[in-house]
């Protein structure tokens, strides 16, 4: 990702909203999903973004003391959206849009600390990184879990995972 026409302050508000977001997605379909296992990852998911929030915000903080923090209704940089469309959409395909948003992220992130001249922060950036690359990899198995189970309800109506 080419984030050379943004400042770093837009950049932190990008990756702050982002991880909202994302947090934001990830407990909504785990309220909707009925499979406690899915249940547990989801709510997993949301809170590792919650955390990922609250660095992105400790970074902020530190580069910019003397500024509010006011995140955008919409950022500048463009990150995919994970766009549910309707209630019935299969969760395989809402997954699929989680893994680019994750990927996304860790392109960003990856992009992000190059821009710090502080080790520290570049290497905690780095790390958030890692984290959404292992985020991609979650939503992955899952997604071929429930490509299975989605494939079966074709010829099953008693086999109902989604939300």
């Amino acid at each position: 990702m080419k984030i050379d026409d943004y400042d770093v302050e837009t950049l932190l508000l990008a990756a702050i909203k982002s991880e909202v977001d994302s947090a934001k997605t990830y407990s909504q379909l785990a309220k909707k999903v009925k499979n406690a296992m899915l249940k547990d990852r989801l709510e997993f998911l949301a809170a590792e973004e919650e955390k990922h929030r609250r660095l992105f915000e400790q970074i902020y903080r530190e580069k910019f003391p003397d500024k509010e923090l006011e995140l955008p209704s919409r950022t500048r940089v463009p990150l995919p959206d994970i766009d549910i469309t309707h209630e019935l959409m299969p969760l395989s395909d809402v997954f699929r849009m989680a893994m680019k948003a994750e990927q996304a992220a860790y392109d960003f992130y990856n992009a992000l600390a190059g821009r710090f001249d502080k080790a520290e922060i570049s290497n905690v950036i780095r790390y958030a990184a890692s984290m959404e690359k292992s985020h991609y990899d979650i939503l992955d198995v899952e997604r071929v879990s429930l490509a299975h189970f989605e494939e079966a309800a074709d010829y099953n109506p008693f086999v109902h995972l989604g939300p």
